[in-house]
């Protein structure tokens, strides 16, 4: 039997599409597998949002090259965004690539694979705005009981640092009926919590529905029987509607949990990267959603050193931290793109100032982040069984507090056994930085 290894790197969405076309291999019958010398196909799926990114991609698909002279390798498989961006170059310097697959061709993956170990050589794009057909069925990597509903995909904002509305076309929402199609599925086969995903969520419906349509999606799924947790990623500010977030207040089923993607705050610097908000906005609707939620949990992103960022905008920005206190925040040191409007701006400034400046952003949050957790010592919280870690015989888990791989734990002991996905109710009663110690109630 024919053995496929799949490496799927870069986003949570990219996963969406991996765990789809694994899902159509295992239906024609190919085998998966883990083991690189067991592989007779290699897929890879990959990124290139950022320069390190691209850097991890080509590793990868060079590295994987080689199994065709230690192992058993067959064929290599290169799809994703790199595959997207960069088929010419992939073509001319990646000889042991035999076949590339673009964004919206997923659906061809089959053929692919066919057409490699017949000895041939692939290549397939379709219309890089061309939405590919809903498929129920994917095989699931995210966990047993963890999976992401991608609701949409490519953007429309077209921000001047970011190359994916290149790579992923304009914003195409998937149908409602589909996405709770794939829901039910996806519960069906042990998934108790839902996050959801696009490029950004918020304006989730537009297109096809000629109106922002999340916080019907959200009602709609929580109706799914064994469903637990539904968790929203990627919410632009200007987009969050007072219906939005009355519906996160309301729905039981959903984490009182945003995360809201800002890059920065001074509006020089907004309108250079083509935001489409400013400082005063962001901090209404702020304002607006920890006064509805009082319990909410605000996660950002950040960019720093972009073009023509001065001393005084970083300055500016970590006065706008200290403010706010992100519950959960993250940044990027800027990487400039090449075929994006910033990577020609004038002012790029230096390396060096941009890890300064990134580690003086996080060297605040860390103090935030000590501030708030320490304030929930004694508070008893739900949480979800990740996983156990055998030398401190804890088992690791996640509150509505955090996302998937990006966020924080909750460790916990327990004498009793529990299975990951398992919910138990725990009391907090220590914490560091960025995790916490509970014991069970």
């Amino acid at each position: 039997m024919i053995q496929i290894l799949f490496v799927s790197l870069g986003c949570d969405k990219n996963l969406v599409d991996s765990e789809v076309m694994l899902g159509l291999l295992e239906d024609k019958g190919y085998a998966i597998t883990n083991e690189e010398k067991e592989a007779d196909v290699v897929v890879i799926n990959t990124c290139c949002f950022i320069g390190d990114a691209k850097e991890e991609s080509i590793e990868n698909i060079i590295e994987m090259g080689k199994l065709k002279e230690t192992g058993k390798l067959k064929a290599l498989i290169v799809t994703g965004c790199l595959a997207q961006r960069y088929k010419d170059e992939i073509q001319a310097e990646l000889p042991e690539v035999d076949a590339i697959v673009g964004t919206t061709a997923t659906e061809s993956i089959v053929e692919a694979v066919e057409e490699t170990l017949k000895g041939k050589g692939y290549t397939h794009f379709e219309d890089i705005n061309y939405l590919p057909p809903s498929h129920t069925k994917r095989v699931i990597t995210s966990g047993t009981y963890m999976g992401y509903l991608k609701i949409a995909e490519g953007c429309d904002k077209h921000c001047t640092y970011c190359i994916i509305p290149k790579v992923r076309g304009n914003y195409r929402s998937v149908p409602m009926a589909d996405l709770i199609g794939q829901a039910k599925y996806l519960v069906e086969n042990g998934i108790t919590e839902l996050c959801l995903v696009a490029q950004e969520t918020t304006v989730y419906g537009m297109d096809i529905y000629g109106k922002k349509m999340l916080p019907e999606l959200l009602h709609e799924l929580s109706k799914i029987e064994d469903l637990q947790w539904i968790r929203l990623l990627y919410c632009y500010p200007e987009e969050i509607t007072p219906e939005l977030i009355y519906e996160i207040r309301d729905n039981a089923k959903v984490c009182h949990y945003i995360d809201m993607p800002l890059q920065h705050c001074e509006d020089s610097i907004l309108k250079r990267m083509g935001r489409r908000t400013t400082k005063e906005e962001i901090q209404n609707t702020i304002q607006i959603i920890r006064k509805e939620i009082p319990d909410i949990v605000l996660r950002t992103s950040l960019i720093a050193g972009f073009p023509g960022e001065t001393q005084d905008d970083h300055e500016a920005l970590l006065a706008f931290i200290d403010e706010v206190e992100f519950n959960r925040l993250g940044v990027f040191t800027y990487s400039p793109e090449e075929g994006t409007p910033a990577a020609v701006f004038e002012d790029q400034g230096p390396e060096e100032t941009k890890e300064t400046w990134r580690d003086e952003i996080m060297a605040l949050q860390q103090e935030i982040s000590y501030d708030l957790n320490s304030a929930l010592v004694g508070k008893q919280m739900r949480v979800i069984v990740d996983g156990y870690i055998y030398k401190d015989q804890m088992y690791m888990c996640r509150s509505y507090m955090d996302a998937p791989g990006i966020d924080g734990c909750v460790f916990v002991a327990s004498e009793e056994e529990l299975l990951s996905g398992d919910f138990i109710d725990v009391k907090i009663t220590d914490f560091n930085e960025y995790d916490l110690i509970g014991e069970r109630v």
